[in-house]
This record gives structure tokens, C-alpha cells and sequence, in this order.
């Protein structure tokens, strides 16, 4: 009996070691599952999208990046704007 057919020369395995390759397989197999879990875990998500968040307004020096804070809050300012001037004119 052969491990793989494309290895026709194998030793065949004994019922301890398939038992034992079958235990790595799914202890790896469960580890894979438990890191797409967290990852997807919805706190998670939200840690990863502050820390993105706050690493594009705050430098690696802890000062906030005030250019950045300011061509956002010019970017809302004239979507409101816009919003307004179109609600007016409908």
C-alpha cells in the first residue's frame, strides 16, 4: 500500500503512523480555523479599522497629522454644502 501514487517506491505506513499524521493534520487544521475566527471576530475588525484610523491622523511621534485632520474636515464641509445646495434647488 503506497502513500501517494506518484511515489509508487513508498514504504507503506503503519496504522499508528496515518493515526498519527491524521492528529498533526487536524491540530494544524484547528489552529488555521481558530486564527480565521479571530481574525473575523467582529471586535477584531473594529481594533484593525481604529488602528487604521488613527494611524492616518496621528505620526509615529503621537502628534496629530493636522493636514490631514483639516483636508477631511474640508471635505465634509463642502459635501454638507453640496447636499444643501442640491436639496434647495429640488
Amino acid at each position: 500500500m503506497t502513500d501517494k501514487p506518484d511515489q509508487p517506491d513508498a514504504a507503506p505506513r503503519s496504522p499508528d503512523e496515518i493515526e498519527r499524521e491524521l492528529d498533526q493534520i487536524r491540530q494544524r487544521l484547528a489552529s488555521s480555523v481558530d486564527a480565521l475566527a479571530e481574525e473575523a471576530h467582529p471586535a477584531a475588525l473594529a481594533r484593525r479599522s481604529t488602528d487604521s484610523v488613527k494611524a492616518f491622523y496621528v505620526g509615529p511621534d503621537g502628534q496629530v497629522r493636522t493636514d490631514r485632520v483639516l483636508k477631511t474636515v474640508a471635505v465634509v464641509v463642502t459635501l454638507v454644502v453640496l447636499r444643501r445646495i442640491v436639496r434647495r434647488n429640488s
